[in-house]
């Protein structure tokens, strides 16, 4: 037989002779199959911030709060400007971004709180932990995961409810959960040992960073608080420390991914619960105690910017719903890009994360978000295939010190919003596209799309269940009161 010379799909080329040649043949076959078999999914960073307001980055204009690692995310990452949470508090946000429902279907209207307070709002006590959860599944397709940092998915006051490794995460350590309270600051470190173990079993992983911050209450550490000393408020260098602190921990984490050469094949992700908090009048400036974090300072100090948005935490406007998104992927996802119209939703992640490591797709899942991940890459959206829908317990009348607190319902079609009080007397409708700061009401100028919207908003309402299901409840509670 004659000498036969082989490239194989590695670059390297084997002179094959005699005998040896077919036998060659089929290794420079299985070489050149290498790279198809040995491809697999990236892993993924899910960093999630608490009541972090749209501005409350430097790349975003705030005037004086500082975020260099959350700057360099954007620039190698693209920042998604249209992203919204579905609610304007925490738990029913993180329910949406762990099952890709809308909260409302888990009868998850608002934060997880004590037992008595919980059955009086009919609510579960936590998560049924039977859902499909975005973890569990990629757990099932080989991937690691873990959790770090706050959880709200049930409560500490609550010793029954489940931990988080109920809803499949390998590894966790938390707060705002049953068992020990994981101190906050150690987040980012423990995702760190979490990423390097990952990589040394080759393991494709997704880990979850859930920090506390701006969260009240504000725990300073006196290094940050140098960095903002020539800030004349007290209040001001309270929450420039915070973030401060916050965003030298993402830093953390993104170094981690450098020092072991991970960067290129791993997706991350930071956004927030919700928009920012504020003080509803003048409040002084004093210490407050949490349960799961223990003493800092009060919401006086809460100073986030929602860059102009209606609203604050706890309002269905802009400004409670509309948070950053930021998303990094080398190669994959545009450096330095900027999409100011796609609309995107927290119940998208699941969906898109499912996709993108080739999660088969189940019908049992009935997943209220669709797949971004094309416009994650910088692909064009076409108009939204389904309808984004919002729940929330607000009061009506609208009060003086809280005007934009009045929305109870709300849903975007397409790029309109339609928003609606409790028992659907007042109503108005945006275009977003044209007025994202919500300033103009079309209600009354688009009577045929109002009327339109109405009819599916209402609709949506009678589709939701009437009290929680599932095991949800905890024994704490008076077997005569269950809902």
């Amino acid at each position: 037989m004659n000498d036969i010379r082989i490239e194989s799909a590695l670059g390297s080329r084997h002179l094959l002779s005699g005998f040896h040649a077919f036998g060659g043949y089929l290794l420079a076959c299985l070489l050149a199959v290498i790279p198809c078999l040995g491809e697999k999914s990236p892993s993924i960073v899910f960093i999630l911030a608490d009541d972090w307001g749209w501005q409350d980055l430097s790349c975003h204009g705030h005037p004086y709060v500082q975020t260099p690692n959350l700057d360099r995310l954007a620039r190698e990452g693209t920042d998604f400007h249209r992203f919204t949470v579905a609610s304007g508090v925490c738990s029913p946000s993180r329910t949406a971004f762990l099952t890709g429902n809308f909260p409302a279907i888990h009868n998850i209207d608002g934060h997880f709180a004590w037992v008595e307070q919980n059955q009086r709002r009919n609510m579960p006590d936590w998560l049924d932990p039977s859902t499909p959860t975005l973890p569990r599944l990629l757990k099932e397709a080989g991937y690691a995961t873990a959790h770090f940092g706050k959880w709200h998915l049930s409560n500490d006051m609550i010793p029954d409810s489940p931990l988080p490794g109920d809803y499949g995460f390998d590894e966790f350590g938390a707060y705002n959960c049953a068992g020990e309270q994981m101190p906050f600051h150690e987040d980012a470190a423990r995702a760190g040992d979490f990423i390097a173990r990952s990589a040394r079993e080759q393991k494709p992983f997704f880990v979850q960073v859930w920090l506390h911050e701006p969260h009240t209450p504000f725990h300073t550490l006196p290094r940050y608080e140098w960095r903002f000393r020539h800030l004349e408020r007290r209040e001001d260098q309270i929450y420039a420390s915070v973030l401060s602190h916050a965003d030298e921990r993402i830093g953390h984490i993104l170094d981690t991914l450098d020092q072991l050469s991970l960067a290129q094949e791993t997706l991350v992700i930071f956004s927030s619960d919700n928009g920012p908090a504020r003080a509803v009048k003048p409040t002084p400036l004093n210490l407050q105690y949490d349960t799961a974090t223990g003493a800092g300072w009060g919401i006086a100090a809460s100073k986030g910017l929602t860059g102009g948005r209606r609203g604050y935490k706890s309002s269905l406007f802009e400004g409670g719903v509309g948070v950053p998104f930021i998303v990094r992927w080398p190669g994959v996802v545009q450096a330095g890009g900027v999409d100011r119209d796609s609309i995107i939703s927290a119940v998208d992640l699941m969906p898109t994360l499912l996709e993108l490591a080739e999660v088969p797709s189940r019908d049992e899942l009935k997943l209220d978000g669709i797949n971004m991940l094309e416009i994650w890459k910088g692909g064009t959206q076409p108009n939204r295939a389904k309808s984004l829908f919002w729940k929330f317990p607000s009061p009506w009348p609208p009060t003086q010190n809280r005007p934009d607190h009045w929305v109870s319902w709300a849903m975007v079609r397409e790029h309109y919003k339609l928003v609606a009080n409790q028992d659907f007397t007042h109503f108005a409708l945006f275009d977003l596209a044209r007025d994202p700061l919500e300033t103009e009401d079309l209600f009354n100028r688009l009577p045929e799309l109002g009327a339109s919207m109405t009819q599916v908003l209402k609709t949506w309402k009678t589709s939701l269940p009437t009290q929680p299901k599932g095991q949800v409840f905890s024994s704490l509670r008076q077997k005569d009161k269950l809902p």
